[in-house]
């Protein structure tokens, strides 16, 4: 990889360290498996270009992106709680139907943003390049929402949403509303995931209708790599891990995909993903189950 490919590779990785959080939110917090994420993340750079072309300021259409993924998460979690649909199908008819509605919104499959200004662009005209100026946007948006998250995820509500999907009897007693915890936490989730979309969007030039596949995949990814890397209990080290996680994966799938040994192509993207997310998976099991790791216990 040149250094470009690694600079955009990071990026990329900060952008989607947004999802990583989300993902960590509904998966490990909530223990909701939610793939609404494929759905939200491309309605956030949906929302965001639609409004951007319309003549919206950066910032307000990025907002408006934030609580149109806050409302997905909100109706994914209505339909498990309300109608008792089991929380993985009901995540599933809610990414089904945004893709309709992400058509609606931007009334063609995509919406370029080549001419338009963008949250990105004082930070380019500041540090003289396109590619800075997103890396700078970028570690700042990133090191605020991880800073706000653990401060929340600290506190009497979030270790109320964190009792929620440990345990629910034990929260309910308690006094905990367990379905205002899953409300909030997928819509926390969720607008998380369309602000990703929506920094995606404007710092790619364009929102396209495919971009959310995989989303859910990436995060997955980018959460189980950050356990790997810092296995540990505290929330900062959780979230480091997190931030972490989403890096080194864009890296090694950058590393693989410009590996001409390997033969890879841009088309194996899925194959590349798919084989990093059992590896990190399968290499802890490995670790505990080696005869070093016996000797220890």
């Amino acid at each position: 990889m040149s250094l470009i490919e690694v600079w955009a590779a990071l990026e990329i990785g900060l952008i989607y360290a947004l999802v990583a959080l989300a993902v960590f939110i509904s998966f490990r917090v909530l223990d909701f498996p939610d793939l609404t994420a494929d759905g939200s993340f491309p309605l956030g750079g949906a929302i965001a270009a639609t409004l951007l072309v319309g003549g919206m300021s950066p910032w307000l259409a990025t907002g408006c992106a934030i609580l149109g993924g806050m409302f997905a998460g909100l109706f994914t979690a209505w339909l498990n709680l309300k109608w008792k649909i089991l929380n993985l199908l009901a995540s599933i008819l809610t990414m089904t139907a945004l893709y309709s509605i992400n058509l609606r919104i931007m009334g063609r499959p995509n919406v370029a943003l080549l001419d338009e200004e963008t949250i990105f662009t004082p930070f380019e005209a500041l540090t003289g390049s396109h590619l800075y100026g997103i890396l700078l946007l970028g570690g700042l948006v990133i090191l605020t929402v991880g800073f706000l998250f653990w401060r929340f995820m600290i506190s009497d509500t979030g270790l109320a949403l964190r009792a929620t999907g440990s345990n629910p009897r034990m929260a309910l007693a308690q006094g905990i509303s367990i379905k205002r915890t899953t409300y909030l936490g997928m819509g926390l989730s969720n607008g998380l995931i369309a602000l990703a979309g929506a920094l995606f969007a404007q710092s790619q030039g364009f929102a396209d209708i495919t971009t959310g596949v995989g989303t859910i995949i990436f995060g997955l990814a980018a959460v189980i790599i950050g356990e790997v890397l810092i296995p540990s209990r505290w929330m900062s080290l959780i979230i480091l891990g997190c931030i972490l996680g989403s890096i080194v994966y864009r890296l090694a799938v950058g590393f693989a995909l410009n590996a001409g040994a390997i033969g890879l192509q841009t088309s194996d993207l899925n194959l590349v993903t798919a084989t990093l997310v059992a590896l990190a998976m399968i290499l802890p099991r490995i670790r505990q189950s080696s005869p070093l790791s016996s000797g220890r216990k």
